[in-house]
């Protein structure tokens, strides 16, 4: 398989005023220090599909996704340690010229991994049969992970997120990109707990992804915390990422972990949590990609985020 991981996750108690005004409990379950660089959930994600592809006899990876997608600099990493070549389908021809002062995609080619570029357009039609096809005839056969990482086999790797030490919690918090982690961890949950997944996207669609996977009703979607949309940060948000990693020493990434704590902190504030409540926040690293938010925050004279 090739992926080793610590066999003690960090469960780290957050101590704030807040939390103890309203008797409510925070712990953060440091999956950010699986690994430097296949952090998080892309860890788990990828480690049954690695599986699977050597398996299958396949010597490559292919992938997809933006210009600063945890998820491909995650699959550059574990090709690279795997020893599988790795293939990068990337959102955006203007990224071709450039992709050396993209701090993920530099990342990703020191790792290996080739890159398309290919235009937004295009992009869309990437789950289309007859592209993959077209893909297979340029690369060659290929072990195929979809943009993020979700599958059933990336499901199954988030299920082993929660543990058994884990059953003292009442709720456990999940940041929601393509709803694979938390279905993941939906899956794994015991009955009397409670999930609630934090959208980084506008809008509820992702009820439905989610359901594809996970097999338990006792969750829900919180849709009040996207700061705008998938990769859109505000100032408020940057203010908050570098005040709670000041107070905590707890780096959040701005795509997903920042914006879930911003929003439990904002829900315990208005006592959505009855005193008594034992709250586990999974953070799902992604950290890397700060370095491309600051350098889109500088181009615009922004406060920078905390690393």
């Amino acid at each position: 398989m090739g992926l080793s991981s610590k066999e003690l996750i960090q469960h780290q108690e957050i101590q704030l005023p807040i939390l103890k005004e309203k008797n409510v409990s925070l712990f953060i379950k440091r999956e950010d220090l699986l690994h430097p660089i296949i952090s998080g959930n892309k860890f788990r994600k990828l480690k049954y599909n690695l599986q699977e592809a050597k398996r299958r006899g396949h010597t490559q990876l292919l992938t997809f996704g933006g210009a600063f997608s945890n998820h491909i600099a995650a699959t550059a990493c574990a090709g690279r340690e795997n020893d599988l070549k790795t293939i990068g389908i990337i959102r955006g021809e203007e990224l071709r010229d450039d992709f050396l002062n993209n701090p993920t995609l530099k990342l990703a080619h020191e790792m290996g991994m080739q890159f398309k570029f290919i235009s937004r357009k295009d992009y869309r039609n990437k789950a289309d049969s007859s592209f993959l096809v077209e893909l297979k005839n340029e690369f060659g056969e290929f072990y195929g992970l979809p943009e993020g990482g979700t599958n059933p086999l990336a499901v199954k790797g988030c299920e082993e997120i929660l543990e058994a030490k884990d059953s003292c919690y009442n709720v456990v918090c999940c940041p929601v990109g393509t709803g694979g982690t938390i279905a993941g961890v939906i899956n794994a949950s015991l009955n009397e707990q409670f999930v609630l997944g934090f959208s980084a996207l506008k809008g509820d669609f992702l009820k439905e992804d989610i359901r594809k996977f996970a097999v338990k009703k006792n969750w829900n979607l919180v849709s009040e915390y996207h700061f705008g949309g998938y990769a859109k940060v505000t100032e408020e948000l940057v203010q908050f990422i570098n005040d709670f990693k000041l107070k905590t020493n707890i780096s959040l990434d701005p795509i997903y972990t920042g914006k879930m704590v911003y929003g439990i902190l904002d829900m315990i504030q208005k006592n959505h949590f009855k005193p008594g409540t034992q709250i586990l926040a999974i953070h799902t690293g992604g950290l890397q990609g700060i370095a491309g938010m600051n350098l889109m925050l500088e181009k615009k004279n922004k406060t920078l985020i905390a690393i």
